[in-house]
C-alpha cells in the first residue's frame, strides 16, 4: 500500500512533508509558487483517514506516520532525503528520524510550530475544546483564531474550518488527536543530530520559544530557530512565501 502523497517539483533531492492535525496536504498549496523547484522534489504526505488516503483505515498513530511515511521513502528509491513536519507533522517527523534504518539518510529536519515528541499533554482544562473539535465546528474556529493569535478574519477561519471538515475523516481525526496530545518518546529523541530548524509563527499562542527550549533545543543538540512574521500556527497560509523562503535556505545548506 502506497499512502498518499502529491509531488511538486523535480529537484534532485528529496525532501518529504507531513501535515497537521486540522486537515490534508493543501494546507501547504499557497507555499507552492515560492518553493525551490529545481532543487528539490517535494512529497506531500495525506494520512491515513486524510485528504487522498481518505479510504485507508489505520490506527492513526505517530508510528504508523512513521512507517507509511519510511514505506514510501524506500519505494520512491530516496537513499538521503529532508523532513518538514507541521504541528502534529513535527511530533512524527521526528518518529521517522528515529524509525528509518539508518539516521544518516536523513539530511535536515524543519519543524513547522512543531508539536514536541513529548506530546502536547493538554491540561484537563484545555482538552475538552479539542475533543469538542472532533464534532463541533465552532471549537475549530477557535481554536484556529487562539492560535493565530485572533488576529485574521473570520472568512479565512471558516475557509480552514470547511477545509479542515472536508479532508478528514472522524475517526481518523479522533485518533490523531489522541496521537499528538497523548503519546510520548522524548526520551528517543535525546542526542538525535539531525541538523533541525524550527520555525515558529510570531503570533502563535499555543507554541512558545519557551516550550521550544524545553524540548526541542534541550533534546537535539542541531537544532536552531528562527521565527516567521506575521504569522500564527499556520505560516504556510498566513506568510507562505517568507516560510518557503526560510525551508529552502536551511535544506540547501544540508545538501
Amino acid at each position: 500500500m502506497a499512502i498518499g502523497h502529491t509531488i511538486i517539483g523535480s529537484g534532485p533531492e528529496t525532501v518529504f512533508v507531513l501535515h497537521g492535525w486540522f486537515g490534508d496536504y493543501s494546507v501547504w498549496e499557497p507555499t507552492f509558487p515560492a518553493l525551490d523547484k529545481e532543487t528539490f522534489t517535494y512529497v506531500f504526505i495525506d494520512y491515513r483517514g486524510y485528504g487522498k488516503s481518505a479510504d485507508i483505515d489505520g490506527s492513526y498513530t505517530t508510528s504508523e506516520i512513521a512507517s507509511d511515511t519510511i514505506e514510501l521513502i524506500d519505494s520512491l528509491y530516496c537513499d538521503s532525503f529532508h523532513l518538514v513536519g507541521h504541528s502534529m507533522g513535527g511530533m512524527a517527523m521526528q518518529r521517522v528520524m528515529l524509525d528509518i534504518d539508518d539516521r544518516e539518510r536523513v539530511k535536515s529536519a524543519v519543524g513547522i510550530d512543531p508539536v514536541p515528541a513529548c506530546g502536547a499533554q493538554l491540561d484537563e482544562q484545555t482538552w475538552p475544546m479539542f475533543e469538542g473539535a472532533i464534532e463541533s465546528d465552532e471549537n475549530r474556529y477557535n481554536i484556529l483564531d487562539f492560535t493565530t493569535g485572533n488576529r485574521n478574519s473570520s472568512a479565512w477561519l471558516n475557509y480552514m474550518v470547511e477545509r479542515s471538515r472536508n479532508t478528514t475523516t472522524v475517526p481518523a481525526f479522533t485518533g490523531y488527536l489522541n496521537a499528538w496530545v497523548k503519546e510520548s518518546f522524548s526520551d528517543e529523541v535525546v542526542g538525535l543530530e539531525t541538523p533541525t530548524l524550527v520555525c515558529l509563527g510570531e503570533h502563535d499562542q499555543a507554541f512558545t520559544k519557551e516550550a521550544m527550549e524545553a524540548t526541542y533545543f534541550a533534546w537535539l543538540p542541531n537544532s536552531e530557530l528562527e521565527f516567521i512574521a506575521n504569522a500564527g500556527h499556520y505560516p504556510m497560509q498566513e506568510a507562505p512565501v517568507n516560510l518557503a523562503t526560510i525551508m529552502n535556505a536551511f535544506m540547501k545548506k544540508h545538501i
